[in-house]
């Protein structure tokens, strides 16, 4: 019971309680904060709009979770990225279900704590993004329809698939469908049970599922003519066929992402991996199956398309954490411990694990003397950097030695020691790659210099650059130099008036320059500022941290 506690308690601190101690990064993050942001202010949820620009690439359901939480909590990072972390939250109880139903309560325990210690779900757990939220909505459809297909009284069990599958769709669209249904399919065939796949198509399961998703999708489209073709064809179709958003990754692609991902737990698997891979060290037939399809196919499918992107792999992270689990749990049930070549490499992997992490959180100050502002390498930290690292240091370098002590004196302990201090690691991380990153990839830093300095009634431009978060943070609408981006096919529908003021060439820029008194402008990195003073009579830096620059450009 006590276990059960810690199961509840640490990821409710470790992926809520935590949540505000970053700012928003760009561009991602600001992003989806200022959209429901401003769906509060005009009152319309129906079309995301971003900069006052329609925004259709994503279903609106992560918008509307956002935009009720601001409301309720006002609009801060920790409620921007309230329902991220409770989703993450969700796949750690939904990993620990799994594994208690798949063998017993103490395996669930087991892999729910693989899960919380794993650095890409706590990364991304906390991040303002969608995928932690589409990684829920799909796993637990996968999971409410095995138990559909397993159990004897199914109805509900489909009804709640597809309601499940309603909200992942909502969330990112016809991947939150695709990937439940084709799961449960391979498996189904792999298992020799093909013949029941039938059961799967509910009459009224498919009505719950068009009465959740269809009246976002007819109101969009009538609130936007060609937003069907949109949605369906260019952001989805075209996205996973072609090279529209960016070059092609590599096959292996993934394969760096998900083994990091797996640390800092990863190199204790090598300690507690079974000599002989007897069954008991993981489930049934039928469920490791289940848990194979689930990691090879969302694996296989990413890798085949032509869009990658790292964030995309987080549902392979639950079956991985529930194989991990048991095996970890079938260890401690084992009096047995390693020897010979075993020993020496955990021994080895251990150390360097901890060499590394401790290496890197002493590099970032040696490397500010290193830094070039003028070509955006920023490295830079504060006095109070020697004080954040002290909880990580301290975890990195009990990890390969405590829990041997623990395990030679208190056997049972020795799993929970190396979670203690994987948690430890993990948490103590947030207040230094709050230092380092914050300077450069968060506006918040600039919040308070633009309040003091850029008078309310003047605009703010950004020079070639698109902070999401000055607008979010400052409660303003910037204008934009040459730097659209993602927004130029909404930009083209503006009414023109609108179009030429908030969205400028450079040109146009400097133009405007010559012919105002005062211009307050924003950048970030110094070639940036020096390519303002060569085109401008006059710069004035109101403020800068080495990486933004706040400007007043003057017309004297």
């Amino acid at each position: 019971m006590k276990k059960r506690y810690i199961l509840f308690l640490v990821p409710l601190i470790l992926y809520i309680g935590l949540l505000g101690v970053l700012p928003q990064m760009e561009p991602d993050e600001a992003r989806y904060s200022l959209i429901p942001s401003a769906m509060n202010q005009s009152g319309n949820y129906v079309t995301p709009q971003l900069k006052h620009i329609i925004y259709l690439e994503k279903p609106p359901l992560v918008y509307w979770a956002t935009a009720m939480s601001f409301k309720v909590f006002g609009e801060n990072d920790f409620s921007a990225r309230l329902f991220v972390g409770l989703c993450a939250w969700g796949c750690i109880l939904l990993t620990y279900f799994i594994g208690r139903n798949f063998r017993d309560e103490k395996t669930g325990l087991y892999a729910a704590a693989i899960l919380t210690i794993s650095a890409f779900p706590f990364v991304l757990g906390r991040i303002n993004i969608l995928d932690i939220p589409l990684t829920f909505f799909i796993c637990l459809s996968i999971w409410l329809g095995y138990l559909a297909l397993n159990k004897q009284n199914t109805k509900y069990y489909f009804y709640l698939f597809y309601f499940s599958c309603a909200l992942a769709f909502l969330t990112k669209g016809v991947i939150g469908v695709v990937f439940p249904f084709a799961i449960l399919f391979v498996w189904l065939l792999w298992v020799g049970r093909l013949h029941e796949i039938w059961k799967i198509f509910s009459p009224i399961g498919i009505l719950i599922f068009l009465i959740i998703v269809c009246p976002w999708l007819i109101l969009a489209q009538k609130e936007n003519s060609d937003f069907l073709w949109f949605f369906f064809v260019r952001e989805h179709l075209l996205r996973f066929t072609t090279k529209m958003h960016g070059k092609t990754e590599p096959l292996y692609y993934y394969l760096p992402v998900i083994i990091g991902g797996m640390l800092p737990w990863l190199v204790y698997l090598i300690k507690a991996w079974p000599n002989k891979f007897i069954r008991e060290a993981l489930f049934a037939k039928y469920e490791n199956k289940l848990l194979l399809v689930w990691i090879l196919f969302i694996f296989l499918f990413y890798t085949l398309s032509s869009s990658k992107l790292a964030t995309y792999i987080a549902p392979v992270f639950l079956p991985i954490a529930l194989f991990a689990g048991s095996i970890f749990r079938n260890y401690e049930d084992n009096a047995t411990d390693i020897t010979g070549k075993k020993k020496i490499f955990y021994r080895i992997a251990v150390i360097l694990q901890s060499s590394i992490i401790i290496i890197a959180l002493f590099l970032p100050p040696i490397l500010n003397k290193y830094s070039d502002p003028a070509i955006g390498l920023v490295a830079m930290t504060s006095g109070n950097w020697w004080i954040y690292i002290i909880p990580s240091i301290l975890a990195a370098v009990l990890m390969p030695f405590l829990p041997e002590i623990i395990e030679r004196k208190f056997r049972p302990y020795w799993f929970l020691c190396v979670y203690a201090l994987c948690v430890i690691l993990l948490a103590g991380s947030l207040l230094p790659i709050k230092d380092f990153l914050s300077p450069y990839r968060s506006s918040l830093v600039a919040k308070e210099a633009i309040s003091l300095y850029v008078p309310k009634d003047q605009d703010l431009y950004q020079y070639r650059d698109n902070f999401y978060g000055i607008d979010f943070y400052n409660k303003i609408r910037t204008p934009l130099v040459e730097d659209f981006g993602e927004l130029v096919e909404g930009i083209e529908k503006l009414p023109p008036a609108e179009n030429k003021r908030y969205f400028l060439s450079r040109e146009e820029f400097f133009q405007l320059c010559a012919q105002r008194k005062d211009v307050y402008c924003i950048t970030q990195h110094k070639n940036k500022l020096e390519e303002i003073k060569t085109k401008v009579r006059h710069v004035d830096v109101l403020w800068d941290n080495k990486a933004f620059y706040l400007l007043r450009i003057t017309n004297k």
